[in-house]
């Protein structure tokens, strides 16, 4: 094994950093700086460095460990209290995308880019382009919770129901997955997946109040060793996501985040403060930025011809506002003010790491042809690098959220 991989990740690290400053100066999130300096590094740009398993590996730790932690600093009460909101929110935001990606893969998707030009359910146009759609109903929302911690906002109402629309999106985005693909895998059965998502989200409950009542119990015989604690914690975290994905079929960001709010449960005072800056620093010093840099890595502009160019300028843009829009209209049927609707609308565009994970399924079945990951990469960077910019602005009144009232541990 040879030992590039340290020479890549000091360039990764000092790069995010100084260019994070850089973007901090034109008071834009540091998020900015450290997605384009994987852009700058990647073989898009100077070719420095290309993704490997190492980073791709290190990535996925890091966003679990952004959505561990965002679950740790989220109000319990205030997203129970938007529960409802945010299913009309995450329900809207799902269908105008997968409306939109529908309605320009049958515009721009040309009959040679058929998989292997096989007839048959796998190779329909109408099933690609409904694939199309799916990938755009995709939601991380790792960029918007680090930029909202970064301008103070994680905490208020708007963040809040991003986080909670996130999720419900996150699994009306399987369903889809799981009907489409049906078509061309028989061995899929759309009612076995749904029920897997509803045991899922009964075992974290379950195994959320067991845990919190043994952590509670443990940590109040166990004062002084507070390592252990965030180490408990965090094998947690680790488990639960791995569960999610690999058992119940959910994302494993699913299961951190609701491990991080079993967690914001179970700890209060100085305990909780602990284990937030623990995790945040391991994040800062190391998993955020891979993490970041990895998605400008994956960009590759070669062999793109000008139909596809502009089939993925069209695409991005329909990606950006079918958010905006659908999940902007799902917060003002809610009540929700102008403001804030602009505000959650926006906070959903980020497609990331999860839109990326839907094309690879969907390819792997025959539901896309890889002259389209092109268009659908560029996707992913333009949105990840847009929502950042776009949250500054629409949350520019200059005023965070108030700090949470210290409890005695």
């Amino acid at each position: 094994m040879g030992y590039d991989y340290l020479l890549d990740l000091a360039l990764i690290l000092l790069s995010t950093k100084v260019l994070g400053l850089f973007s901090q100066r034109f008071r834009m999130p540091q998020v900015v700086g450290a997605l384009v300096a994987g852009l700058l590094l990647g073989p898009a740009v100077l070719g420095i460095i290309e993704e490997t398993n190492f980073l791709h590996t290190t990535a996925s730790v890091g966003v679990i460990v952004i959505m561990f932690t965002s679950g740790m600093e989220t109000d319990i009460n205030e997203l129970k209290r938007c529960g409802k909101s945010a299913f009309l929110v995450a329900l809207a935001g799902v269908l105008l995308p997968l409306v939109g990606g529908f309605v320009v893969g049958y515009f721009f998707n040309d009959p040679t880019l058929l998989v292997n030009n096989t007839p048959g359910p796998q190779g329909t146009l109408f099933l690609q382009n409904i694939f199309l759609g799916i990938i755009l109903t995709a939601t991380s929302v790792s960029i918007t919770v680090e930029t909202l911690r970064e301008l103070g906002k994680l905490r208020g109402t708007a963040g809040s129901v991003i986080l909670a629309a996130a999720i419900i999106d996150d699994v009306l985005g399987i369903v889809a997955l799981t009907i489409v693909t049906s078509f061309s895998d028989r061995s899929v059965h759309v009612w076995l997946v749904l029920l897997k998502i509803v045991l899922f989200f009964v075992f974290a409950v379950v195994a959320g109040l067991a845990f919190s009542r043994l952590y509670r119990w443990w940590t109040d015989k166990t004062e002084e060793n507070r390592t252990q604690h965030a180490i408990v914690a965090f094998v947690f975290c680790l488990l639960l996501s791995y569960l999610a994905e690999s058992v119940f079929g959910v994302a494993d960001i699913t299961g951190a985040f609701v491990a991080g709010l079993v967690l914001a449960n179970s700890t209060t005072g100085q305990r909780g403060k602990y284990l937030a800056d623990k995790f945040e620093s391991i994040s800062f010093l190391y998993l955020s930025p891979v993490f970041f840099a990895s998605i400008g890595l994956q960009v590759e502009l070669e062999g793109m011809n000008s139909h596809i160019l502009l089939f993925a300028v069209v695409l991005t843009i329909v990606a950006i506002l079918s958010k905006i829009l659908g999940c902007g209209l799902g917060a003002r049927l809610c009540r929700y003010s102008r403001k804030e609707s602009l505000q959650i609308g926006v906070g959903m565009i980020s497609r990331g790491e999860v839109a990326l994970i839907v094309a690879t399924k969907g390819a792997g079945l025959g539901l896309i042809n890889s002259e389209l990951f092109g268009p659908v990469i560029v996707v992913v960077v333009v949105t990840t690098i847009i929502t950042p910019i776009l949250l500054k602005l629409v949350f520019r009144d200059g005023t965070e959220d108030p700090p949470l009232p210290e409890t005695s541990a």
